[in-house]
């Protein structure tokens, strides 16, 4: 049977080329805190590898024989949100299913539908897994998937269902349990119907970890894109694993969204004679983001919340610190994957620095007027001149009335510009970006092909760096040249344009726009005041 690379739901080893899931995390840690009677958490951001993992581990620790583990997702008991009743009857009917799927045991399933027979809805659950754990000649271990998705009071008798029957582990309660999903439970702000909100942590304190499912390292990269040589021969071209890498960091949605997009969308790409080429998976990068699959428009959706808001608007200004940043929301973001791990805070991955923006400005973008690509010169060009001269000009007229509509103030500028150069990207160019906290700019660099073959040809490159006037005109120049020749050279740009952007009412906007010329070291760079 022929393997695809997973877009969709957790991974089928015989029709998907799979890692092993058990191998991405640390197992011997792991069973270590099974051992122990440990509850504890896993989380990671969606299509993360989450659920695969859970049901593989399931297996085999089921294969094992030492133990008898149970994967249940409790999603579907969302939709109750605080009605605890139906909740726990969604959960317990789950349950129940779960124990006929995979232990293939009738009297278990039974056992669980008498219960929601039985009076006292908010200890179901617990009554439930007590009686399994009685019946079972082997500790039971427990995986609850999706359980941040329950709100409210729901999520809070759970919790508290499954601390009530902590004490009597293993006998007469799961040995161990794990609670997964998108956040850590100390992440959670527990509303509950009567008003009060309780903290996760306050309500499930008998976690002992909280264990993170990392992304794909890149030898994991290379092993999946392995999978598929081996299977077809086709090979990947110098370069490729490397791009890849850099769209997505790991990030194991992407990846496979990346290589499938590259290997199967096309016939002509499944002809496996022929490598996949770094120009493919650049095609199929521009393709997810402008399909904007489920992932891409889940996080997408995920800007509108204050939350991230806070985090992400002073990296797309690239503001100057992260002091202000209350340390919950950053830990919010990382949990849900859209900024990295490391330090100074940054968006992910390329994919997502490029996808943010344009989600961002997606109204701004569809309302402009979408001239014929006036900005091309006879010889097929880029006249950046001319199209640095209109923007100047549109951002004197209309920048006030345009920038009401972005939540995103502080970033207002640097998000108009590119929604104005997005035509650019329309008319058959493209656009990396570059911006995080700290830099003190935004750095955009224009690839234009200038002949028949595309970017496989001669192209012209731009590079356009912002910065937001905020020391006075001398300051901001003389480090907005230094870091535009410096982006330029590593680029290896044909042209460079500082864009400052002058944000004080006070000043008129005659004084705000101006052109100038300026040289620093070998480079001439083109300032242009706004």
């Amino acid at each position: 049977m022929d393997k695809f690379f997973n877009t969709a739901g957790p991974n089928q080893p015989d029709i998907h080329y799979t890692l092993a899931p058990k191998d991405r995390v640390n197992w011997p840690e792991l069973s270590g805190l099974i051992a122990a009677r440990k509850y504890f958490i896993l989380h990671a951001p969606r299509q993360t590898g989450k659920t695969s993992l859970l049901i593989n581990l399931m297996h085999f620790i089921n294969g094992q024989g030492h133990y008898r583990a149970l994967y249940v997702n409790i999603e579907a008991a969302q939709a109750a949100r605080n009605d605890v009743a139906e909740a726990m009857r969604s959960i317990v009917q789950v349950m129940a299913s779960c124990a006929g799927l995979y232990w293939h045991d009738e009297q278990a399933r039974k056992s669980a539908l008498t219960i929601l027979g039985e009076p006292g809805h908010g200890d179901w659950v617990r009554r439930v897994l007590q009686t399994w754990s009685g019946a079972s000649d082997k500790p039971l271990i427990i995986f609850f998937d999706e359980v941040d998705a329950l709100v409210g009071d729901t999520l809070i008798s759970l919790l508290r269902q499954i601390r009530a029957g902590y004490a009597q582990r293993p006998e007469a309660f799961p040995q161990s349990m794990v609670l997964c999903g998108v956040r850590d439970v100390r992440d959670y702000r527990i509303h509950r119907s009567d008003g009060e909100i309780i903290t996760g942590g306050s309500a499930f304190n008998i976690k002992s970890e909280s264990i993170r499912l990392d992304d794909f390292t890149q030898n994991d990269v290379k092993a999946l894109l392995q999978q598929h040589t081996d299977a077809t021969g086709q090979i990947f071209e110098p370069g490729v694993l490397e791009e890849i890498w850099e769209d997505t960091q790991g990030q194991p949605w992407l990846v496979n969204a990346l290589a499938y997009e590259a290997c199967f969308r096309k016939p002509d790409q499944r002809d496996r004679t022929q490598p996949v080429t770094v120009e493919q998976m650049r095609q199929a990068r521009e393709s997810l983001i402008l399909r904007r699959d489920t992932h891409l428009d889940q996080l997408a959706d995920k800007l509108r919340e204050p939350r991230v808001r806070r985090v992400v608007e002073p990296l797309l200004a690239g503001a100057a610190g992260s002091e202000d940043l209350p340390d919950d929301d950053i830990q919010y973001c990382r949990d849900l994957g859209l900024i990295g791990l490391g330090r100074p805070l940054s968006i992910a991955n390329r994919i997502y620095r490029e996808i943010i923006p344009r989600q961002l400005t997606w109204s701004t973008q569809e309302t402009m007027v979408q001239e014929q690509p006036w900005y091309v010169a006879p010889g097929g060009h880029m006249d950046m001149d001319k199209l640095l001269s209109a923007f100047q000009q549109f951002f004197r007229e209309h920048s006030e009335s345009w920038l009401q509509r972005y939540a995103y103030q502080e970033a207002g500028p640097q998000l108009l510009l590119q929604a104005f150069l997005q035509r650019v990207v329309n008319g058959g160019g493209r656009i990396a970006r570059e911006y995080g906290l700290g830099r003190g700019r935004t750095d955009l660099f224009l690839q234009w092909p200038l002949s028949a073959k595309g970017y496989l040809g001669t192209m012209q490159q731009v590079v356009l760096e912002l910065k937001i006037q905020h020391k006075g005109k001398a300051a901001t120049l003389a480090a907005g040249l230094d870091q535009t020749a410096r982006y330029a050279d590593q680029c290896g740009a044909d042209s460079a344009h500082l864009l400052i952007f002058d944000r004080d009412p006070g000043v008129s906007w005659d004084d705000k726009i101006y052109r100038e010329e300026h040289t620093q070291g070998q480079r001439t760079i083109s300032v242009w005041g706004m």
